[in-house]
């Protein structure tokens, strides 16, 4: 398995703003071949770092996924986002290979 957590952080009082942004996520990924799940990961003491979490059956999977056409139009919309202090946060990217169960 392999699992991807971009984490971010937003203003503590724009955090259920962007939390309810991703309860209408376009699940686009949920398509993809070897997607296994999506989490959105709020921090119990900083409430507005967020982590998004998406898990892979390989690294391959994500890879094909994330130079995927669907992959840059979900990435297009955050962008297009009108809050542009939103819009304009860049994600500290993780990837990492399960090693144990």
């Amino acid at each position: 398995m392999y699992i991807v957590n971009s984490t971010f952080h937003v203003p503590d009082e724009k955090a259920e703003e962007v939390i309810g942004i991703y309860h209408k996520r376009s699940k686009l990924v949920d398509e993809c071949k070897g997607f296994v799940s999506f989490q959105l990961l709020q921090n119990d003491k900083k409430p507005g770092e967020l982590t998004v979490q998406l898990c892979w059956e390989s690294k391959e999977d994500y890879l094909s996924w994330a130079t995927s056409d669907a992959y840059k139009r979900v990435h297009d919309l955050e962008k297009k986002y009108p809050d542009q202090e939103l819009a304009s946060i860049i994600p500290v990217v993780n990837r990492f290979h399960v090693v144990a169960q």
